[in-house]
């Protein structure tokens, strides 16, 4: 398997980005979702957000990582794909770019905005570049709605590569996972 990306698949990195913030995503949205729950007596008032807002430091830096990654590396044919579905994916991954930056900005304001920097698992802390008590609100409803906006995109995403696998039986999907496809193999 190669680091960068082929004619016919996505090199280890590619990969290795796409499923650990697909994992990451994933688990942030479910641990935020309980943590709109908790009570401030609870035992997870604190750790939830704590966890939830050190991953989405490490999950906007892989994003950076990942844009740049994604810029100096061509990707796979997808001669394949009819122009609409070409279409489709392009607008269902730039729209996922585009959110999961908005989703993350709005969450960094939100742990900020009264001026204290996110410590980022006693590792190093990230500081505040903007504290206003009043823009919290507006950051909360962006973050929060968001979230779903970007998680439904994702789920249309997954049904598109496993409609693509069981129904077309093309390479969609098996340029994303680990083993490649039998013409790398060589």
């Amino acid at each position: 398997m190669y680091a960068q990306n082929t004619q016919n698949t996505y090199g280890w990195v590619a990969q290795l980005i796409h499923w650990s913030m697909a994992i990451a995503i994933v688990g942030l949205f479910a641990l935020g979702l309980w943590m709109t729950s908790l009570t401030y007596y609870d035992e997870w008032y604190t750790r939830g957000p704590y966890i939830h807002e050190g991953v989405g430091i490490f999950i906007a830096a892989l994003l950076v990582f990942r844009l740049i990654w994604r810029a100096l590396n061509s990707k796979p044919n997808d001669d394949h794909l009819r122009p609409v579905e070409r279409l489709g994916a392009l607008m269902a991954h730039w729209s996922m770019y585009a959110l999961m930056a908005v989703v993350m900005v709005s969450g960094y304001l939100i742990s900020t905005s009264d001026g204290r920097s996110i410590d980022v698992f006693g590792w190093f802390s990230v500081p505040a570049v903007y504290a206003s008590k009043g823009f919290e609100a507006i950051a909360g409803d962006l973050h929060y709605y968001l979230s779903f906006v970007l998680i439904g995109i994702a789920v249309i995403h997954t049904t598109a590569a496993l409609k693509h696998h069981v129904i077309d039986k093309d390479p969609t999907l098996e340029r994303m996972l680990p083993f490649p496809p039998k013409k790398d193999q060589n």
